[in-house]
């Protein structure tokens, strides 16, 4: 006995058909190899991020849990993108900000105080609010990925 193929289709959203190709092929994924530098003072969210980023195909170019290491990473480390925890106990992250800035490499806050808790010269850059999903983190570090080196493109042209 056969049984007859179904022909009804499906629409499949966009967001899973994007991730089914970067599962398929990781080259694809603009994270791929991409050196970012993790600044978060809780070492256990570090330790995840870590991990999770890992994973992902990111390097891990460096870790920083104090501000005087997130400046000291941000000023020699070689990197493509960073994430930077807003308040490191209690300093602000506004230096680091700035030299990445100053250095042209894309970053993404992560806070537990929305945009009020964002420095003041940053206040249009993303941010990812606390408690967080690992997909959040990974489509805002794209995104900026993305749109940094379309600026770079753009500024090549001139």
């Amino acid at each position: 006995m056969s049984r007859a193929a179904s022909t009804t289709s499906t629409t499949i959203p966009d967001s899973v058909v994007n991730e089914a190709a970067r599962a398929a092929d990781p080259v694809a994924d603009p994270l791929t190899g991409q050196r970012i530098l993790i600044v978060e003072d809780d070492p256990f969210i570090t330790l995840a991020l870590e991990e999770m980023l890992g994973e992902q195909g990111l390097v891990i170019a460096g870790t920083a849990h104090n501000l005087q290491k997130a400046i000291d990473l941000a000023s020699r480390a070689t990197l493509d993108v960073a994430l930077l925890d807003v308040n490191i106990g209690p300093e602000k992250i506004d230096p680091v900000a700035d030299i990445l800035a100053a250095r042209g490499c894309p970053f993404v806050f992560t806070t537990g105080c929305g945009r009020a808790g964002l420095p003041e010269a940053y206040l249009d850059r993303p941010i990812v609010e606390k408690p967080f999903y690992i997909e959040e983190i990974l489509n805002t570090l794209r995104d900026e990925l993305v749109a940094a080196t379309a600026q770079d493109a753009a500024a090549a042209r001139r």
